[in-house]
């Protein structure tokens, strides 16, 4: 993901507007045209999938429509692979690897900062592909595109990093040497809540480790996927080094995952899918990278800078729409800050600018699906049998005709075990509790089957280290919210995944260790060789 993001608003103004009356159309090398640009949505056609360096349509000459969730209407469409086409992009992979793993990796690095400078060319294209097919304003697609080119820069600059060991021996004239191999083929599985920044950041640790990858977008969003790959291969990446596949989980995705060829199987999804794929890939023992659910707790404390926390709650529950696997799930406040915190908090989600994510004004475009916004809805319908209050929100926006747009929704009066408080939301609705002590709060926070992210907000050193150490997630943010950055280790506890993406620890995750014992006396001699003594 990006870096790090400012909070600031202003940065809309920043001279990279969206001018709405822009009317323009691109070509790709081979000379057909696979975007147009019109004032009312972006049009994109996909020339098919990536194999073995070409562009090829399916067999089954069926088709996957991607839908504007702003407009409702069919953007652009994608192939529907079969097994077999799925197969073939391995085998390509395969066929490539050796050669790959061969390239010196500086020579490597070179394709990944062109791809990350051909993104920035681009970045405008993008960003509109993006906020088109997933509704994220266009701040924050910008961002994320960013993101995407600095995720090609860091793992390019590995280059000359990637480390072993050389380790003393027990025995005189020998040594250990510990070295960092690649896997083989990696197959990627990306979501549709950043689909951009999640294949960046698994696809170029997986390149500058020496793998060749096969990648498979959401169907909910494969456009960025196309539209990255495409410029891989405009930087000349080798054929078959990288392949995309596109078509549904079942189908294609149990292919990736259960085909002997893969060695190692990195998807950010749900814990239901990761669960799936740990089945599946264990017939032929793939290693995993998991990135699945979250549920974010917020813990806000009497003697934090409440409107520093009020600004970075909003953030952290209501960007990109909720649709964060880090967003902050569920609020705990100190009983003694809630009458200051909560009508704050109120007052400044109702006041989110709910639009066309197109738009300079927009805070909070639409959810990505119908199916989507559907579940948000039940969950509120649950919470509120469950006896939940509905502060705000709750309701589809009555201004808004067209697009899965749904108000930002707050509601009290939940318990602990509740439904809202113990499942993953993945929508604007957050559920806000009261507790009468730290210790409480932690313990409510650990109390969940997820494990990923979790924020708090105090000024006091002793509830910092406390919330350090005994906070069961993978990741805190103690006065700040994420994303996460790139040198950090973004992973989970618990349900919420196994290894590591990101920092030196996911580009790790891409490697396998071989130990090699080396002799280098003249005359080779160990203590414990046959025969074990002297013979009559």
């Amino acid at each position: 993901m990006v870096a790090q993001i400012v909070l600031e608003k202003r940065y809309y103004q920043l001279g990279l507007r969206l001018e709405d009356s822009m009317s323009h159309q691109r070509r790709d090398t081979s000379g057909n045209e696979y975007l147009k640009k019109t004032s009312l949505e972006t049009k994109v056609q996909s020339p098919g999938m990536y194999i073995d360096g070409k562009w090829v349509h399916s067999k089954t000459g069926e088709k996957i429509d991607v839908v504007n969730p702003t407009t409702e209407r069919v953007m652009g469409q994608v192939p529907r692979a079969n097994r077999e086409e799925v197969k073939e992009a391995l085998e390509a992979a395969n066929d490539a690897q050796s050669k790959w793993e061969d390239t010196p990796p500086i020579k490597r690095a070179s394709f990944l900062f062109k791809i990350a400078q051909l993104i920035r060319r681009d970045k405008e294209r993008l960003a509109e592909t993006l906020t088109a097919e997933q509704g994220k304003p266009l701040f924050e697609s910008r961002l994320e595109i960013e993101g995407s080119a600095q995720n090609f820069e860091y793992y390019a600059e590995y280059a000359r990093r990637i480390q072993g060991d050389v380790l003393p021996s027990d025995y005189a004239g020998q040594s250990i040497l510990i070295l960092k191999l690649p896997l083989g083929v990696v197959a990627s599985i990306t979501p549709w809540n950043f689909p951009s920044a999640t294949v960046a950041r698994k696809l170029a640790p997986a390149l500058i480790t020496g793998n060749t990858v096969v990648t498979k977008p959401s169907s909910n969003t494969p456009l960025s996927t196309v539209e990255l790959v495409r410029l891989a291969d405009e930087a000349g990446l080798p054929k078959g080094v990288l392949n995309m596949v596109t078509g549904s989980g079942e189908l294609v995705g149990d292919e990736l995952v259960s085909n002997k060829i893969t060695s190692l199987v990195t998807m950010t999804g749900s814990t239901e899918a990761g669960q799936k794929i740990m089945e599946r890939a264990s017939n032929h023992v793939a290693k995993l990278i998991l990135e699945l659910g979250g549920k974010a707790p917020f813990i806000v404390w009497n003697d934090a800078d409440l409107s520093w926390a009020l600004r970075c709650a909003l953030w952290a529950r209501f960007w990109n729409c909720g649709q964060t696997c880090i967003c902050s799930e569920r609020v705990y406040l100190d009983e003694k800050v809630k009458d200051r915190f909560l009508p704050a908090f109120v007052k400044m989600a109702k006041a989110l600018r709910i639009g066309d994510p197109r738009s300079n004004g927009t805070d909070i475009g639409p959810m990505v699906s119908e199916q989507e916004r559907e579940t948000s809805i039940r969950f509120v319908e649950l919470a509120k049998d469950e006896g939940g209050k509905v502060i705000i929100g709750g309701e589809k926006p009555k201004d808004r005709g067209k697009g899965w747009f749904y108000e930002p929704t707050v509601i009290e009066d939940v318990g602990q075990k509740s439904s809202l408080v113990q499942n993953e939301i993945f929508g604007p609705v957050v559920p806000v509790l009261t507790v009468d002590s730290f210790d409480r709060a932690i313990e409510y926070a650990n109390d969940s089957r997820y494990g990923l992210a979790s924020y708090v907000f105090t000024k006091d050193n002793a509830r910092v280290f406390k919330a350090m150490h005994k906070i069961k997630f993978g990741e805190c943010y103690i006065n700040q919210v994420g994303p996460e950055q790139l040198q950090g280790a973004h992973t989970g506890f618990r349900q919420s995944g196994l290894g590591a993406e990101g920092s030196r620890y996911g580009l790790e995750q891409y490697t396998q260790l071989k130990t090699c014992y080396v002799d280098w006396n003249d005359k080779p001699n160990l203590p414990y060789l046959f025969p074990y003594g002297p013979r009559e």
